[in-house]
């Protein structure tokens, strides 16, 4: 896979109530990207969202935590994809995996939404278009389909969160092989076995 990214869109409900829940998995990586890079997150309405741009030696990288509720997040992307010219294969989107244990993650290209309705939405706008890149973050799973909706919606245990936020410094080393375009590298450290 050599797709450059260009632009990173992290999923997630808007507010307090939502801010550190499993569902904001995504959108926790990349308000920790812009604290980290000294570029906080400020509200551009034309975004629908919170958004900053973090130079690099290699370009401008793009990143946007959508306001809209998760299951609107293609409003939010389209945006951003438009205004900048951004092609969808260029736009990297962070999201929670049910199906991924706390700690790991997972980069793809393409693929259906499984049931994701923040991704749902985002292949709705693009006109079914389904190949985007996805950087998705191991949420876990309640064991039971009835307990989903609250389990997604409940708040990031404290062990979990220390897992997930391990992977958000994991990625620190290799966001730059992300942006070139050189998954593989990324994708042969970070796709390791289940911790």
């Amino acid at each position: 896979m050599s797709t450059p990214i260009r632009a990173i869109v992290g999923l997630g409900n808007p507010g307090p109530d939502y801010a550190l829940t499993r569902h904001n998995a995504g959108a926790l990586w990349v308000q920790y990207l812009a604290e980290k890079h000294g570029h906080p997150l400020r509200q551009e309405k034309r975004f629908h969202g919170w958004y900053t741009k973090l130079p690099f030696s290699t370009g401008d990288l793009h990143l946007l935590f959508p306001s809209t509720f998760m299951n609107r997040s293609g409003q939010a992307v389209i945006a951003l994809s438009q205004f900048f010219k951004i092609d969808p294969e260029n736009i990297l989107i962070a999201y929670d995996e049910l199906d991924l244990n706390p700690g790991i993650l997972r980069l793809k290209m393409g693929g259906g939404h499984g049931g994701h309705n923040g991704i749902k939405d985002i292949i709705r706008v693009y006109g079914g278009n389904r190949d985007f890149p996805r950087l998705r973050f191991g949420i876990g799973h309640p064991g039971d389909r009835a307990k989903v909706v609250n389990y997604v919606l409940g708040r990031i245990g404290s062990d979990d969160l220390n897992l997930l936020e391990d992977s958000f410094r994991d990625l620190d080393g290799y966001l730059t092989n992300i942006m070139l375009g050189d998954w593989s590298t990324a994708m042969n450290h970070l796709h390791r076995s289940e911790k």
